[in-house]
C-alpha cells in the first residue's frame, strides 16, 4: 500500500462555503455525482431529490439509524462554584460515559458537577472517576434518563448558529440514541423521498453506528501510520446481513448512506474474508476499520456522502473510494460552483 500523508489530503475551503444552516426543504439541497467509470472524469451537478435518477431496481440502501444525544452538559463543579462543560463522548455502560471538558483544571478526579434540567425540573451529578489520554476522562453520570433534559446537542464547532429545530440535526429515520455527531449524508433524505426510492424497487436495510467525534477531527502530524482512529460500537441487524447477501447474490447494488455505514459494512466484509466466511452475519461490536487509499471494498459499490473537512479521516475514505486526485478535483470544482459544505451543507453521489 502506498505511504500516504495527511498533507496528501488537505484543501483550501473559504469560510463562507461552511453551511451555517440547513436548507428547506433537506432534499433541495445540491448534489454533485462523481461516476468513477465515466471516462471524461466530468461531474454532473444535480439536486438531492434527483438521486432517484441514479437508482436502479433491485440496488439496496443501507442507512445508519443513529440518533444524536444532547450530549453537551453545562454545570455547577461542586467545589469551587465554577462553571463548566462536559461533553459525554462515548457511553461505556449504564451511568458510565468517556467524555472531555473544560476547564480541564476543574475537572480533575474526584471532582463533581451538579446539571441542572433546562426547566428547572431536576439535576444530576457527575463525578470525576478516572483521566485517560487526549484529554478524555471517565465520568459517572447519577442518572442517564435525565439526560434529554439536562443537555444540548453538539453542535460541530464550525457551526455558529443554533438551529431553530434541534431535529434538523437528526435524520427523520434516526430512532437508536448514542451518537455525538449526526451521520451527515442522512440528513437529506425526507419521508417522501424514502418512499419515491421504495416505489422505484429498491430495498433499504439498516445498521447502527454510534458516531464519535475523532470521526471528525482532523488528523494531526504528517504521518498517517501513526495516526490511531478510535473505535465506535456498531450493530448489523440479521434482517440487514440477509439483505445484503441477497443483494450481492442477485448481482446488484449496494449503496451505503454516509461513510458511517461505509465504515460498518467494511469492517464486517472484512472481518467474514479472515475468516473465510463466504457471506456475511449479524453482528455488533467496536468498529476499529481506518479506510486509506489501497482498501479493497469488498461490500460497497456506490455512496452518498458529504463534503468533508481537510485532513480528515473521511476525506480519506472517499478518497479511497473514488480516487485521491478525483476527490480534490470535485471539491475544487464545488469550491468554484459555490457548493455548501461540511454537515449541513450539499451532498456528494460516488458511483
Amino acid at each position: 500500500m502506498e505511504s500516504w500523508r495527511t498533507g496528501d489530503f488537505d484543501y483550501v475551503l473559504p469560510e463562507e462555503r461552511i453551511a451555517q444552516s440547513p436548507v428547506e426543504p433537506r432534499d433541495s439541497s445540491r448534489l454533485l455525482v462523481l461516476d468513477r467509470n465515466r471516462p471524461d472524469g466530468q461531474f454532473e451537478h444535480r439536486t438531492f431529490r434527483e438521486l432517484t435518477d441514479y437508482l436502479r431496481p433491485g440496488d439496496l440502501m443501507v442507512f445508519n439509524r443513529s440518533r444524536v444525544i444532547p450530549a453537551r452538559l453545562y454545570g455547577t463543579e461542586t467545589r469551587s462554584g465554577a462553571r463548566v462543560e462536559v461533553l459525554l463522548v462515548r457511553r461505556q455502560e449504564p451511568g458510565s460515559w468517556q467524555a472531555l471538558g473544560r476547564p480541564g483544571r476543574r475537572l480533575r478526579v474526584g471532582a463533581r458537577v451538579t446539571v441542572e434540567a433546562h426547566d428547572g425540573s431536576g439535576s444530576a451529578q457527575l463525578e470525576i472517576i478516572e483521566a485517560r489520554e487526549n484529554g478524555l476522562r471517565l465520568v459517572q453520570v447519577s442518572d442517564d434518563s435525565a439526560l434529554d433534559g439536562l443537555g444540548e446537542l453538539p453542535l460541530p464547532p464550525y457551526i455558529k448558529e443554533t438551529p431553530d429545530d434541534p431535529d434538523r440535526y437528526q435524520t427523520v429515520y434516526a430512532d437508536a440514541p448514542g451518537s455525538v455527531a449526526a451521520p451527515t449524508a442522512g440528513l437529506h433524505f425526507t419521508q417522501p423521498l424514502l418512499d419515491l426510492i421504495r416505489s422505484q424497487g429498491v430495498d433499504t436495510a439498516w445498521v447502527t453506528l454510534h458516531v464519535g467525534l475523532d470521526t471528525f477531527r482532523p488528523v494531526h502530524g504528517e504521518n498517517i501510520a501513526e495516526h490511531k482512529i478510535h473505535t465506535e460500537w456498531f450493530e448489523l441487524p440479521d434482517d440487514t446481513a440477509a439483505a445484503i447477501n441477497d443483494t450481492r447474490r442477485r448481482g446488484n447494488r449496494i449503496i451505503a448512506v454516509g461513510t458511517t455505514t461505509v465504515r460498518t459494512l467494511e469492517h464486517v466484509a472484512r472481518d467474514a474474508h479472515a475468516n473465510r466466511a463466504p457471506e456475511i452475519h449479524a453482528t455488533a461490536g467496536d468498529a476499529d476499520l481506518f479506510i486509506l487509499p489501497g482498501h479493497q471494498f469488498r461490500l460497497v459499490d456506490a455512496m452518498v456522502t458529504n463534503f468533508h473537512l481537510p485532513r480528515s479521516t473521511l476525506l480519506m475514505l472517499v478518497s479511497a473510494f473514488a480516487g485521491r486526485e478525483r476527490i480534490l478535483a470535485a471539491y475544487e470544482e464545488a469550491v468554484r460552483r459555490e457548493y455548501r459544505f461540511y454537515s449541513f451543507g450539499d451532498a456528494m453521489l460516488l458511483l
